[in-house]
């Protein structure tokens, strides 16, 4: 197992020895780890104190309604819902490949009775893994005698396992008392317009009430519906998450006021994602030419709305199927044959030990970043971004040629913010470094002041230093964001001493159809 660092005259330190718990607990469940002993939570047990403590119950260990939880807890999606009630200009559900990672691919469907024992096989690997989620490949309440059947038999055997879904949102007035009976707290809908104007550009038709309906009439429906069933949940106290695919010139403008009304109507987070559109996914937009936003415009909206409601940022688009922690996909452990093989022992109380641990990480974890934010008012108005080479947990625990994404964190007066994420191809494949590859990483963090990995060759870092990015590699298994304000201040001395002047960065593009790990 790694262990974190702690900085030389840090105060901060483990509050158990969570290494030795984790690492038993890996060995037990048969689950390797990788991270540090001392990392935290967004708050303390209690919660921030601008949270409702029911809500922060709620979403403390939910890895897609809490960034920072996102770096400790995994989630897993079972994909029962195959059939869908309306057609999408960004959506292809017919692909199936292991390496893609897109909303509505799979590798297989399951029967609720498989999608159950799946569920307690992962669970039991994974002790980590808190959310449930049914979110495809089609729509979970255009099958809902499959989603709920799922959710009865989930809560039956695993009943501290939190139950999600994602919907279009034009059945959910129908089902929205069902959900509240399974105890699904979490729902989310995918908004992509309040106007039909806008919607017609968007949905080419809906299935409602026995018609197929389409272009304007269509969307007008679809919009009616989705913001009448977001009113239910939040009538009912079920936490709601938006999420809205930015289309460029179709609805990137008109997703502020989208914000706005979700605001109104309870939501708790919203999401804005940037559309994947790449040609050899068969979409509509993609054999169209429809382009995604850049890195720039992305966080330009995503900031924008932020003032008014909370915003998500760490969102990987996943697969229908997905396991694991967000950025990375453990499905292929799990396929059904492997799964009915298995003899499982679901043993609730080493999940319970093993989470307890990950919460003393966490609370270590924010006690590390509060050290170092003494010092910062020499910012002044600089901001800067920097990418992060990281297999989770909140630490700087990847070489540079093994990453198949970076964190980007926003530097500047107050702290530091993650704010994104950027897929990018492996540049280490077989043991040697793609130049093409490597291309296409300085592209997808073109806009970043520096990179922090664990370790880096010598032919990359000089590509990056030439493209103007610093390689960081002195902070190998320590706290991301803490490690981050001490590089900041240190390039905050060194302008202000005149050894270096700051120039703000370009643009990024946002890669599209990366992969999640080598093809095999």
């Amino acid at each position: 197992m790694t262990e974190a660092a702690f900085p030389e005259g840090s105060s901060s330190q483990p509050a158990v020895d969570i290494g030795d718990v984790m690492q038993k607990l890996a060995e037990h469940k048969g689950c390797g780890t990788e991270g540090g002993s001392g990392k935290a939570s967004c708050g303390s047990s209690a919660g921030p104190a601008d949270m409702a403590p029911e809500i922060w119950e709620k979403v403390k260990n939910h890895p897609c309604y809490s960034e920072e939880a996102h770096h400790h807890y995994a989630r897993m999606h079972v994909a029962v819902a195959p059939a869908c009630n309306i057609q999408c200009n960004y959506c292809n559900r017919k692909y199936d490949c292991a390496n893609e990672s897109r909303p509505g691919v799979v590798s297989e469907r399951l029967t609720p009775e498989q999608a159950s024992k799946k569920v307690l096989a992962v669970a039991s690997t994974i002790p980590q893994m808190t959310v449930l989620g049914i979110a495809g490949p089609g729509d979970p309440l255009a099958n809902p005698q499959k989603t709920f059947e799922t959710f009865r038999l989930i809560s039956e055997v695993a009943p501290d396992i939190k139950l999600c879904l994602s919907t279009n949102g034009l059945a959910l007035p129908d089902w929205v008392d069902e959900i509240a009976k399974y105890k699904v707290d979490h729902v989310t809908i995918t908004i992509n317009m309040i106007d039909p104007e806008i919607g017609q550009h968007i949905y080419p038709w809906v299935f409602w009430e026995n018609k197929r309906l389409q272009g304007y009439e269509a969307a007008k429906i679809l919009t009616e519906r989705q913001l009448l069933g977001l009113e239910m949940l939040t009538e009912r106290g079920i936490l709601a998450k938006i999420n809205s695919v930015m289309i460029p010139g179709i609805n990137d403008k008109h997703l502020v006021e989208v914000n706005k009304a979700v605001k109104s109507r309870g939501a708790f987070l919203h999401n804005i994602m940037p559309l994947i559109s790449a040609p050899e996914h068969g979409t509509v937009f993609g054999l169209n030419g429809q382009r995604g936003p850049t890195a720039q415009e992305l966080k330009a909206l995503q900031d924008e709305c932020e003032g008014d409601m909370n915003m998500m940022r760490h969102c990987r688009q996943c697969r229908a199927d997905a396991v694991g922690l967000l950025g990375e996909d453990r499905s292929a452990e799990f396929t059904t044959d492997k799964i009915m093989a298995m003899d499982v022992e679901y043993d609730a109380e080493g999940r319970k030990a093993y989470q307890q641990a990950v919460e003393s990480e966490r609370q270590a974890k924010v006690e590390a970043k509060q050290s170092e934010l003494d010092g910062l008012e020499k910012a002044g108005d600089t901001k800067l971004l920097v990418a992060v080479a990281t297999k989770g947990h909140g630490i700087i625990n990847e070489h540079f040629g093994h990453a198949k994404e970076f964190q980007i964190y926003e530097l500047s007066g107050k702290g530091a913010k993650f704010v994104g994420h950027r897929r990018v191809d492996l540049y280490c494949q077989g043991g040697y470094g793609e130049e093409d590859a490597l291309d296409t990483v300085i592209t997808a963090i073109n806009d970043c002041h520096a990179v922090f990995v664990s370790k880096i060759g010598g032919c990359p870092k000089a590509d990056l230093i030439e493209a103007g990015i610093e390689p960081v590699d002195q902070y190998a298994h320590e706290f991301i964001e803490q490690s981050a304000l001490v590089w900041f201040k240190d390039y905050l001395a060194k302008v202000e001493a005149g050894e270096i002047v700051h120039v703000d960065r370009g643009d990024a593009a946002i890669r599209q159809g990366a992969l999640l790990s080598q093809a095999s």
